[in-house]
């Protein structure tokens, strides 16, 4: 997985009010959450300056509308009721840390592992983190990397 690099800090002579952006930022990461619950495909893009997922556990990356969009269709199809509830949330130069609880319900099919596993219709509730990268001077998301265990659905799914 290629992580894309974002300048850290400010040009000289462009000031921004960083409260005020820090602010705003973590209002987005809410909203972009809040919205991939109620599953409002086209208002999480548009929290976006350019969509982009990096998957730490699997590894995959989506990048672009159309690779974003179907990720959404293939993470809801195994778990349609996919949530999150947000721990903590905490912003810092261009980036938005978020821990929170990511839970769901299996009922279709989960290709992972090389393996496709029925629906079992088994809750899950995993504690993940993710990061939220920025672009300068901005409230636009240009990535969102969620950090878990690769196989931390299929365990507590008891499929592992």
């Amino acid at each position: 997985m290629t992580a894309m690099a974002y300048p850290a800090q400010q040009p000289a002579g462009d000031p921004v009010d960083t409260a005020t952006l820090q602010a705003a930022r973590i209002k987005t990461v809410r909203d972009h959450m809040a919205l991939e619950c109620t599953q409002e495909w086209d208002a999480v893009i548009d929290t976006f300056q350019h969509p982009r997922y990096e998957m730490h556990g699997s590894g995959a990356v989506f990048d672009g509308e159309k690779e974003v969009r179907g990720y959404f269709r293939s993470s809801r199809t195994p778990f349609p009721d996919l949530a999150n509830e947000i721990i903590a949330i905490a912003a810092d130069q261009d980036t938005v840390l978020v821990e929170f609880w990511l839970s769901g319900t299996h009922l279709g099919p989960l290709h992972a592992n090389g393996k496709v596993f029925d629906a079992t219709g088994r809750k899950f509730r995993i504690r993940m983190a993710a990061t939220f990268e920025f672009a300068l001077n901005s409230d636009k998301i240009v990535c969102e990397r969620p950090y878990s265990a690769a196989d931390a659905k299929l365990r507590a799914l008891g499929l592992s």
